[in-house]
């Protein structure tokens, strides 16, 4: 995040953004068109999502209006974290955005989609690769599995089938990862959008292993920390790229 500053009143005043998401009295529902205002005059409002962003001078305070009712006053300079000031309005909202309905949603939708491509290819999921087995014939009688013994000398299809299993085992494990780390929920951790929130997902893109072995708050503290990281060496980046503002 960039700030510069100018001069007001023969005074040196920093300019900062203040972002973060509006949310109901259940800490769960989205409220948006909430007005987001400056004691300086700068206004914006709540998306969809909740998620607002102003830009604000560091002695500016913010007030959050919602149907004519205002909220108390923040003096910008006491906000602890001005990438993610969250407030909770004490109202109630039903909204088809909340944290609980869209993870529902999207779970059930993965684990069909994987049952489905399961069923679709289970020849090549059961595949095994041939052995030596034996077999017993209506009469009794104990033999070698004549089947088993032709797919031993099969050697392009056995190749073939394994490689395609291997494929079809990767493809999943790779949809199981895009699915717990897919772009809306890492924006709403992250706060990130656009060419960030891009590049973010590219570069902490998780392991399956880690993906389908960590738990809820594990991940998330992940996505959370990296998110810290990334926001460092984003702004070392485009410090290099635009030394000038860097100055300023």
């Amino acid at each position: 995040m960039f700030s510069f500053s100018f001069y007001t009143a023969g005074k040196l005043v920093a300019q900062v953004t203040v972002s973060g998401t509006v949310y109901d009295e259940s800490k769960k529902n989205y409220v948006e068109n909430v007005l987001v205002q400056s004691s300086s005059g700068k206004f914006a409002t709540s998306d969809t999502l909740g998620n607002y962003k102003i830009a604000v001078a560091e002695n500016d305070s913010l007030v959050f209006i919602y149907k004519d009712k205002p909220t108390q006053k923040f003096a910008v300079a006491q906000i602890p974290n001005l990438q993610h000031f969250d407030i909770s309005l004490h109202i109630k909202v039903k909204s088809k955005y909340s944290t609980l309905k869209e993870v529902v949603v999207v779970t059930k939708s993965y684990q069909q989609d994987s049952v489905e491509n399961r069923e679709l290819y289970a020849d090549f999921y059961n595949y095994r690769k041939p052995t030596i087995r034996t077999s017993v014939s209506p009469d009794g009688a104990v033999g070698a599995d004549l089947d088993e013994i032709i797919n031993l000398f099969r050697f392009k299809r056995n190749k073939r089938m394994q490689a395609f299993r291997n494929r079809l085992e990767k493809q999943e494990q790779d949809k199981y990862v895009a699915w717990r780390f897919n772009k809306k929920f890492v924006g709403r951790i992250t706060q990130l959008k656009g060419e960030e929130l891009d590049s973010f997902m590219v570069r902490y893109l998780p392991t399956y292993e880690f993906a389908s072995t960590a738990d809820e708050v594990s991940f998330n503290r992940y996505i959370l920390n990296s998110s810290y990281a990334f926001k460092f060496l984003w702004e070392n980046k485009q410090n290099q790229r635009n030394p000038a503002k860097k100055e300023n």
